[in-house]
This record gives structure tokens, C-alpha cells and sequence, in this order.
């Protein structure tokens, strides 16, 4: 393929992933307050975690590329103990407390009811580039060279440019197991990359309509994990029964049950759902509180 032919391609791939993220996403059946359960509603009486905001001026790992990211703190946290720590992409999606994903709003709950341990969340946004076009906008979003190439950056830029200031706030757990990463579609396949590649530091992967598609090479992991030997990582996967179809990428919904297959073939700990939805549609959110308490199951309180 010739470089403006793979150019294309990519381009091709990113506008339709985008396109049926948005659909997923700003289309809803029905008001999210009938989807959700109580542990993904504010509750009376449930302390609320703080959060900050930062900002990344210009990656290392990334040159040309900004990005702003959130760190949740609950209202548990003590200095004196150190707190696990859990990692989400699409950041401004999942950390909104009236959004699709409501993550802050369901730790606030489930760690009051000590059905998680006290952990801070970091949500990240994808790269932007710093140059703006004329309307002042980002001229590109790197948000698929990021969470869909099959390689060691975007965890290293997680652990070399996000924890550092994580540290800065909040003691946290040097154990491996105390660390989880969770995303949506790309961000999915990123949260597991992230494991994949660094088992020593991430141990527990969200894995909801993860793009394991040919995007940038996704299709492979199946296979890869078929032929690798056995890693201590633990993934909750889910995909909707109508999930994302895209000619030259594949079904979303195949993709997830070959990767399912292949994690319960090597004897993975792992859980698969498969829910009535679209791509990344409410009723995945609505499950997220028993995928955290799951993954989590049998943490230290």
C-alpha cells in the first residue's frame, strides 16, 4: 500500500470510529435515570470525592500533543494509607457526574459501602495537536494513533507523564494488583494494551466494546494471547448483541467472542458479557458498578 494509500486508511478508519461513537453515545432509548441503578445515582448521605484538573502542555511521549486529564480523590482518602488506583480514557466522558458513564459518582457509592477499596481515578483525554486551524480548533486529535496501536507508548506515557503529578496528590499502593485500566471502544483495547505490555504495573483491565478490530492491527490479539504465556492480568469484557459492524474493520461483536474464546482458552481471569445494546450504549454503562466490584472483588478493603 502506498503511504498516501495507508494515510487514507486511517483516516478512513478514524472518521468512521468517531461517527458511530457519537451515534452510540448521544442517542439514548430513554433517559439515562431509568437505565441506571442507584450505585450509578447520587445517594443521600454518600460523601463526594474531590477532583482536579491538569493539564499536559506538550507529550514526551507524544511531541505536538496536549492533553488534559482529571484526578478523582475520594472522600475516604488518609495520607496515612495508600490508595489503589484506577485508570479511564476518554476521560471528560467517564468523569462527568450527569454524563454517560458516571465513574465518579459510582466510586463515591460503592467505596461509602466499602464494596471497593478507596481508590483515586485518573481520567485522561486524548492528544490533541497544540497547532489550531483557523477556526482555533485542534487541527488533528490523536486519539487512535494513541489507544490502537499494539505498542508500549501510550502506557509509558501514562506512567511517565500522568503518575508522577498523580503522586504529587495521593499516596498510592505499589502493588500491581491495586492498579486497573478501563476504557470504551479504543479506549478498551488501549486499557488492555496497557496490561498486556506491562503486567508488572496494571493488573486489572474494563474492557467495554473494545475495538479488538482491524483498526491498527487489533484483530491480532486473539492470537497473540493464544501464543503468549500466561500473564497475571484480570478483564472484565463486555460488547452489546448490536454492537459496531464497519466493512474493512470487522464486527465489534466477533471481535469481543474470539477475544473472550482466546482469554478463557489460556485460563485468564476473566468475566464476558454481552448485553442488549449498541456500541458503547447506556446499558454498558449501566453495568459498570458490577464490573468495578468484580474487578475488585477480592481487594483489600
Amino acid at each position: 500500500m502506498s503511504r498516501h494509500g495507508g494515510i487514507a486508511r486511517a483516516l478512513l478508519a478514524a472518521a468512521c470510529l468517531l461517527a458511530f461513537r457519537q451515534a452510540a453515545w448521544g442517542q439514548e432509548a430513554s433517559p439515562l435515570k431509568d437505565v441506571f441503578g442507584p450505585d450509578s445515582l447520587p445517594q443521600s448521605g454518600v460523601p463526594e470525592g474531590k477532583t482536579l484538573e491538569f493539564h499536559v502542555p506538550d507529550s514526551k511521549t507524544f511531541p505536538g500533543f496536549t492533553h488534559d486529564w482529571w484526578l478523582y480523590i475520594p472522600a475516604q482518602y488518609n495520607d496515612a494509607k495508600p490508595a489503589a488506583l484506577m485508570i479511564f480514557q476518554d476521560g471528560a466522558d467517564f468523569m462527568k457526574r450527569d454524563g454517560h458513564w458516571r465513574l465518579a459518582v459510582v466510586l463515591d457509592n460503592l467505596i461509602a459501602k466499602r464494596e471497593l477499596p478507596v481508590i483515586a481515578a485518573v481520567f485522561v483525554n486524548p492528544g490533541v495537536s497544540i497547532g489550531r486551524g483557523v477556526d482555533g480548533k485542534p487541527m488533528n486529535n490523536n486519539r487512535s494513533v494513541e489507544y490502537d496501536t499494539m505498542s508500549p507508548a501510550y502506557a509509558t506515557f501514562l506512567w511517565n507523564e500522568i503518575l508522577p503529578e498523580v503522586r504529587q496528590h495521593v499516596h498510592l499502593r505499589e502493588d500491581p494488583s491495586a492498579r486497573a485500566v478501563g476504557g470504551c471502544s479504543s479506549g478498551a483495547i488501549a486499557a488492555f494494551t496497557a496490561a498486556w505490555q506491562f503486567p508488572d504495573r496494571f493488573r486489572k483491565v474494563l474492557s467495554l466494546s473494545g475495538t479488538y478490530t482491524n483498526i491498527r492491527g487489533g484483530n491480532a490479539y486473539p492470537g497473540l494471547v493464544r501464543g503468549a504465556a500466561h500473564k497475571p492480568i484480570r478483564v472484565f469484557q463486555q460488547v452489546g448483541e448490536h454492537d459496531a459492524v464497519r466493512e474493512g474493520l470487522g464486527s465489534w461483536l466477533e471481535a469481543n467472542r474470539n477475544m473472550s474464546a482466546a482469554l478463557d482458552e489460556k485460563r485468564y481471569d476473566h468475566k464476558f458479557v454481552i448485553t442488549d445494546d449498541t456500541h458503547c450504549g447506556v446499558e454498558n454503562a449501566a453495568q459498570v458498578p458490577d464490573a468495578m466490584r468484580w474487578l475488585w472483588r477480592d481487594y483489600p478493603r
